[in-house]
């Protein structure tokens, strides 16, 4: 065990990437069990709100990864203060990414629809980097041998055809699998041969003369979110709790409060 930690964690220097991930999973999991317990009223925890202002917990999240960052700029790669340094920054992105819905809607939806998207950013996040940690490098370099390597033509093809393939899976309106391609070349290839997401760029530049390939696309992302919208919503509110209900009066739709 000693061996395979110093030859796959050690000696490549992965440890401040691993303490970065463990800090950061661990940040958002203690972080929503608080939030939590304060939305419940239990326990000893309270918002922040000095002089009636509610400070968001991604305003320290975001000094700590400003000194996390720079800490790990100015450190050795294999010194004490990149390590901790990592375990700083970790620590800031995910209180940062704990309230992603709300800096990308640049309003309070923490525990309304919206605020899903702030777990499923966090869990892609973390998926993403532990793919780096279990040795996949971004668009597909991983797959090529020491020799193929050496061959700079070789790994500029490999590279920008990853990247091609990621980037025709976002532009069908498939972000997570444009994301996971990076790392996982196959993934991005599946989605940019399937049909696009109704409303995506690509589906509004090459769908719009085309009525069955619009509608085949709607049917098939029917049944897709059928499929995975309710165990994907139970797995978010196992994390992150259920969002408040959708208060409507007046025939107005009025988002919940946090």
């Amino acid at each position: 065990m000693g061996h395979w930690w110093y030859r796959n964690i050690v000696e490549p220097g992965k440890l401040p990437l691993l303490l970065a991930l463990v800090s950061f999973v661990l940040s958002f999991l203690v972080t929503r069990v608080i939030t939590r317990l304060i939305r419940a009223g239990r326990g000893p925890f309270k918002n922040i709100a000095p002089g009636g202002m509610h400070v968001h917990h991604v305003v320290p999240g975001v000094v700590l990864v400003i000194v996390g960052g720079f800490g790990a700029v100015g450190s050795g790669p294999h010194s004490f203060g990149s390590g901790l340094s990592a375990v700083v920054f970790g620590l800031g992105a995910g209180l940062v990414l704990d309230e992603f819905a709300l800096i990308l809607h640049l309003d309070d939806v923490y525990w309304s629809e919206q605020g899903r998207k702030s777990v499923e950013i966090v869990v892609l996040t973390a998926a993403l980097v532990a793919l780096v940690l279990a040795g996949f490098l971004p668009f597909g370099v991983n797959d090529l041998n020491a020799d193929e390597r050496s061959n700079r033509g070789l790994v500029a093809m490999n590279t920008a055809t990853n990247f091609l393939l990621a980037l025709v899976a976002l532009w069908k309106g498939k972000a997570r699998t444009a994301l996971l391609g990076i790392l996982v070349p196959f993934v991005a290839l599946i989605g940019a041969i399937r049909l696009a997401r109704p409303g995506s760029p690509y589906a509004k530049r090459f769908y719009a003369k085309r009525p069955r390939a619009r509608a085949k696309a709607r049917l098939r992302a029917f049944h897709h979110d059928r499929r995975w919208a309710a165990p994907r919503r139970k797995f978010e509110n196992f994390i992150g709790g259920t969002p408040d209900p959708v208060q409507v009066t007046a025939g107005k739709t009025k988002p919940p409060a946090h």
